[in-house]
């Protein structure tokens, strides 16, 4: 039944005292909701097109809101929802949030039938509401929306930073395959001198103006003896010749690189003067780094928030699962559940320290000098170290990293 067609008076009268829950099914345009004052009892099905229709929706739902209490559930699916939430928010009814992992495995348990359709997901998120397995779902603050905002820049940046490199590394393994290998592919000397003079050719003919731009650009930090070999990998390349053309491109796939790695850094300096100073987090963002902080807290959010240290750990996707059944003992692995931005920054910190820090330099060759130890593994143990202490930092514990790592335990066992 469509929205307009509903006769909201008469339905706030047969709700009235009552608990009532509305479950929207939320897409692009056509959305779907069911009214239940039970579990498992529809009382009516409608149907809009949002945003034509959406205020037509609204005013019902204010008559029913006057005579009992009104809970509306939606799936935390993208952003489409976004602009009915807030316009419940506003209203001041109720919103809450079922996860979309949650209603497609419940698809088949309903009715045994793994199918999924607007009608059946609304029954399935108003069931899993009664049954408590949805959680208020509030407006963000406004400072925690700017701060995701400038998270979302980041990331796109991030994305576009890697895209880039990725067509600039195609293009060197046709023509000038050897460049990579001895320059970083992301490293300043080879993106300038590739955005200078674009393929190898050009370099055999400027070979003089070309060591001087990779003196310039890599400083102390670039050996004599490389740019011996940068020079000479030109004149002996296997790549295929450039035309023109080819040339031309590589010069501006190189600038698109630069210009991408330029926009990521601003985004990263961005996000961290806009991340309000905190004298309890001093220490944890010293040691993650100012940019993994900020992302930490624009994502997650106030780490007093949640409950305890293994939930903040949850909430990041690095969380413990595994599939066992009988003699088949399945292996740990991490969820995943979170944002995976977070765990990019919160990867790369940890591999810093292991680099850096001498106690959990000396805590990971302990490690991974055991048999079968597996590297990796190491660095995500660390990772979830590493959050739950951002979580105890947060709550006013003082840090300490022999605290974080036990050198004796470990290396007694």
């Amino acid at each position: 039944m469509n929205c307009k067609q509903v006769d909201w008076t008469a339905m706030a009268g047969e709700i009235a005292g009552q608990r009532a829950v509305l479950a929207v099914d939320v897409a692009k345009v056509k959305f779907v909701a069911a009214l239940q004052v039970e579990a498992g009892r529809t009382l009516v099905r409608v149907h809009w097109e949002h945003p034509l229709e959406t205020g037509e929706l609204l005013a019902g739902l204010e008559v029913l809101a006057q005579t009992g209490a009104l809970e509306v559930v939606m799936e935390s699916s993208g952003v489409y929802g976004d602009a009915l939430r807030w316009q419940l928010h506003k209203r001041g009814i109720g919103v809450y949030r079922v996860g979309a992992k949650r209603v497609h495995d419940s698809a088949e348990v309903y009715d045994g039938v793994p199918s999924l359709h607007d009608a059946k997901a609304t029954e399935l998120i108003a069931k899993l509401h009664w049954e408590g397995c949805s959680e208020r779902w509030e407006i963000l603050p406004e400072v925690r929306r700017d701060l995701l905002a400038q998270v979302r820049r980041l990331s796109q940046a991030k994305a576009q930073a890697q895209a880039e490199r990725n067509r600039l590394e195609a293009l060197l393994a046709r023509h000038w395959p050897e460049l990579g290998q001895l320059l970083g592919l992301g490293s300043a000397s080879l993106l300038r001198l590739v955005a200078t003079y674009g393929g190898p050719a050009p370099l055999v003919l400027l070979a003089r103006q070309a060591r001087q731009l990779l003196r310039k650009v890599g400083g102390r930090l670039l050996a004599e003896e490389k740019i011996d070999a940068v020079l000479a990998s030109a004149r002996s390349t296997l790549g295929m010749p450039c035309t023109p053309g080819e040339c031309a491109q590589l010069r501006r796939q190189a600038e698109q690189v630069i210009n991408a790695q330029r926009e990521k850094r601003q985004a990263e300096r961005q996000l961290t003067r806009a991340l309000a100073p905190d004298v309890t987090l001093a220490p944890m963002r010293k040691l993650l780094g100012e940019v993994t902080s900020a992302v930490l807290l624009a994502t997650q959010g106030d780490p007093k928030g949640y409950p305890s240290a293994a939930s903040y750990c949850k909430s990041i996707g690095l969380n413990l699962k595994e599939h066992s059944s009988g003699k088949h003992q399945g292996q740990l692995s991490i969820t995943k559940r979170g944002p995976a931005l977070t765990r990019f920054y919160l990867y790369f910190a940890a591999l810093r320290l292991i680099r850096r820090d001498p106690v959990i330099k000396r805590w990971f060759e302990i490690k991974t000098a055991r048999p079968g130890a597996v590297k990796q593994k190491q660095v995500i143990e660390l990772m979830r170290k590493l959050a739950k202490a951002f979580w105890h930092q947060a709550h006013g514990h003082d840090f300490d990293v022999n605290r974080l790592v036990n050198l004796k335990a470990v290396a007694g066992a």
